[in-house]
C-alpha cells in the first residue's frame, strides 16, 4: 500500500470510492450524498485550505486502485491557529478491517504536522478515530462549526502538545462543509 497526496486528475475516481463505500455501509442515498460532498470539497476549496491523501494498491491484477481517501479542510479560528477538519474518510469495502484507514490517517496527520498544523478535528465514530489519537472534545473547550446531531462524535487532537487548550469563538469550516445536514 502506498500513501500519497492525491492527483487532481483522480477526483472522479475518488468521488466513486466515497459513493461506493457509503452505499455499501449505509445506503444509496448516503453514498451519493457523501460522494458529492467529497467532490464538492475537492472542487471548491482553495488549495491552501485542503489536503487530500489516498492509499493506492499496486498489487491488483487490473492495475493501480485507490483503496482509501481522506480529506482535510481548514477550520478557521479568529485566533489564527492552524487547524484542519478530517472529513470525509472512505476505505473501500475490500480493504476495511486491515488497518488501511488508520495507516492513511496517520500518514495524513504526520504530513499536516510537518506543514505546521497545530490542531485536527473530526466528527465521527469515537471508537474508530481513537485508534489514531483523536479524543472527545467538549464544546466548552472547542466549539464545532455547526450544531452537532451527535455531540459525542466531536473529536480532536493536538499535533504539538498533550492537550487541546480552549479557544474562544466558533471556528468556520470551508464552504462545502458548511451544511447543517452533515453535522
Amino acid at each position: 500500500m502506498e500513501f500519497s497526496v492525491y492527483n487532481p486528475g483522480e477526483i472522479d475516481e475518488i468521488r466513486n470510492l466515497f459513493t461506493r463505500t457509503f452505499t455499501d455501509s449505509e445506503n444509496e442515498a448516503e453514498g451519493t450524498m457523501v460522494g458529492n460532498l467529497a467532490y464538492e470539497v475537492m472542487n471548491t476549496t482553495d488549495s491552501n485550505d485542503l489536503f487530500v491523501f489516498v492509499a493506492r494498491d499496486h498489487s491488483r491484477h487490473h492495475g493501480e486502485q485507490i483503496a482509501g481517501c481522506i480529506i482535510f479542510s481548514r477550520l478557521t479560528f479568529d485566533s489564527r491557529i492552524d487547524a484542519f477538519l478530517l472529513s470525509p474518510v472512505a476505505v473501500s469495502t475490500d480493504y476495511q478491517g486491515k488497518g488501511t484507514g488508520q495507516a492513511l490517517i496517520n500518514f495524513g496527520l504526520s504530513t499536516l504536522k510537518d506543514n505546521g498544523t497545530k490542531l485536527v478535528f473530526t466528527y465521527g465514530d469515537p471508537n474508530y478515530y481513537s485508534h489514531t489519537g483523536f479524543g472527545p472534545v467538549s464544546e466548552t473547550v472547542i466549539k464545532a462549526p455547526l450544531p452537532l446531531s451527535h455531540p459525542e462524535g466531536w473529536l480532536g487532537q493536538s499535533l504539538v502538545s498533550k492537550e487541546i487548550e480552549p479557544i474562544d469563538g466558533k471556528p468556520r469550516c470551508v464552504q462545502a462543509m458548511n451544511k447543517p445536514e452533515i453535522w
